[in-house]
């Protein structure tokens, strides 16, 4: 079974910086695509930047210029570097891994997510 676990959320002043950490773990499993996306209270949970096994990125247009999405495909982690941060970047940020077994079909993959609080 394929597990997904996110790290380095936390409490950051505005203008700071946090990098958050994307596990995945499962033999023989090809993954396609990694992505962040993060839930404010009362929101529905959005897309924050999603990179391909190629490395190839998208981001949200809020994001841009602000969070840079990198990959270790030797590992199957991905990571969100999150700078300039702002108060309405508060939100729990989970990540999504979209992977397949061998013979089998892709399917996503969601971590617990882990919580980025930006306050003064």
């Amino acid at each position: 079974q394929v597990q997904v676990v996110e790290s380095g959320g936390g409490l950051v002043q505005p203008g700071g910086s946090l990098r958050l950490s994307c596990a995945s773990s499962g033999s023989s499993f090809d993954i396609a695509t990694m992505g962040w996306y993060r839930q404010a209270p009362g929101k529905e949970r959005d897309m924050v930047a999603i990179i391909t096994s190629d490395g190839s990125a998208n981001y949200a247009d809020s994001v841009k210029g602000r969070f840079t999405i990198s990959r270790d495909n030797a590992r199957d982690t991905a990571y969100l570097q999150m700078n300039s941060l702002r108060p309405e970047d508060t939100a729990v940020y989970y990540c999504k891994v979209n992977g397949k077994y061998t013979g089998s079909y892709y399917r996503n993959y969601w971590g617990q997510g882990t919580q980025v609080t930006v306050s003064a």
